[in-house]
């Protein structure tokens, strides 16, 4: 797929032969790290040096970089599984989605495998993509990719509000220093009815009619 600047994409890779690619928190944390770090085009230092600097020059430069450094692509939502992944992303530069996955699976990779003493591939192939074409679609996918931890009976509906490996905490805040949550709470009016949209239609994501052809699985 040739990715377009200023588009939107459904981004998702799970394990290969459907294994884990989280085994605990700090798998989840370090997926996490690493994504938000390779977000930027010209990163003022390595990921493996920023890990060596005391947290509080950790905090400094990573919130430097977000409000000076320009970014290979926007992160609208995301939402990670013990063994998959969901991203919903805006290209900024060209080429920007696919070096950003690159960077990021493959930095995310190694670690997992030094960690847990394997070898090999993590991640199923290339990942997979779908473009958004509407702003319709690009609503109803930010719910799908909330809800997928439901919807992947991972977790019980009532354990959604405090799910804490997806973008939706964030939403329901409405605020984010990684994250452009604008493009989606923009058409709700405020997060509260954004919760409304997600939460009265939790049934909804075990469906999903209206983003089923947006969906990978």
């Amino acid at each position: 797929m040739i990715f377009a600047n200023e588009e939107y994409y459904h981004i998702y890779n799970r394990g290969i032969a459907r294994q884990p690619i989280f085994a605990d928190k700090r798998d989840y944390e370090r997926f996490f790290l690493t994504f938000s770090f390779y977000r930027f085009l010209l990163p003022p230092v390595k990921l493996s040096r920023l890990l060596q600097l005391p947290h509080d020059q950790r905090e400094d430069i990573l919130n430097a970089m977000n409000t000076k450094s320009k970014k290979l692509i926007d992160i609208i939502s995301y939402a990670f599984m013990p063994n998959h992944f969901h991203l919903l992303l805006k290209q900024n530069i060209d080429n920007g989605i696919s070096i950003f996955l690159s960077k990021s699976t493959n930095s995310y990779t190694r670690f997992f495998n030094l960690r847990h003493k394997r070898i090999g591939d993590l991640f199923q192939g290339v990942f997979k993509a779908v473009h958004i074409e509407t702003d319709e679609q690009l609503i109803h996918l930010s719910r799908y990719i909330h809800l997928n931890p439901v919807a992947s009976f991972i977790i019980k509906d009532s354990e959604l509000i405090s799910y804490p490996w997806s973008s939706l905490l964030n939403y329901l805040d409405g605020k984010s220093s990684i994250l452009e949550l604008k493009s989606v709470l923009s058409h709700f009016g405020s997060p509260k009815n954004y919760k409304r949209f997600v939460f009265d239609q939790i049934e909804y994501g075990k469906k999903l009619e209206l983003v089923k052809h947006l969906t990978i699985e």
